[in-house]
């Protein structure tokens, strides 16, 4: 029986990677193209596993797996956006100074049968207090461009974070404990 194939429903570079460190090359991408409005009183949790679901249920992959992902930065019940611009990513880091804040990656895995898998992994951020230089510098970077919460901590902004609890891969977009798991309950051969 030969191992089964898999379509990553995101075009995410950092998610290829992440993947890898897992010894998987994609058979193909396929980004979902979903609209990733929030439900009217839908609370962070529910919305980041919804997101990544539909992400896994979007896209076709006869025979293959479809892994998903959504990743999803929270203060409180509040979701912040992906930072489109530098005032939504300068008012996400000003929100975000000294403070702590809570990352959602959700991954969704569906079988060539249609059945779906689903974890969510939960980790607590809390970035120093930010002074009006180092956000303007980290605005400059670029880096937030198109990023939840308006940074990427696989880049410099990790040089402003005091303290993480939970997973880092989860924060930079793929989960890599989660995502293990449920590629091993679904027979991928993985170490």
């Amino acid at each position: 029986m030969s191992a089964p194939s898999l379509i990553l429903a995101s075009a995410s570079p950092r998610r290829r990677e992440l993947i890898a460190r897992l010894g998987l090359e994609p058979a193909g991408v396929a980004p979902a193209d979903i609209d990733e409005t929030t439900l009217k009183g839908e609370l962070p949790r529910p919305y980041a596993a919804r997101m990544a679901r539909e992400k896994a249920l979007a896209v076709a992959a006869g025979d293959a797996h479809v892994l998903a992902g959504d990743t999803v930065v929270t203060l409180g019940r509040r979701i912040l956006p992906k930072a489109e611009d530098e005032a939504t990513a300068r008012k996400c880091l000003e929100l975000m100074s000294g403070r702590r804040h809570t990352v959602l990656s959700a991954i969704a895995l569906k079988a060539p049968d249609g059945t779906v898998r689903e974890r969510l992994s939960e980790t607590v951020v809390r970035f120093k207090t930010l002074n009006r230089e180092e956000i303007d510098a980290y605005i400059a970077s670029g880096e937030w461009h198109g990023k939840a919460g308006g940074y990427a901590i696989q880049g410099s902004a990790e040089g402003l974070i005091a303290w993480i609890s939970g997973s880092h891969s989860g924060v930079v977009g793929l989960p890599l404990f989660e995502t293990r798991a449920l590629l091993k309950a679904a027979g991928f051969p993985l170490g």
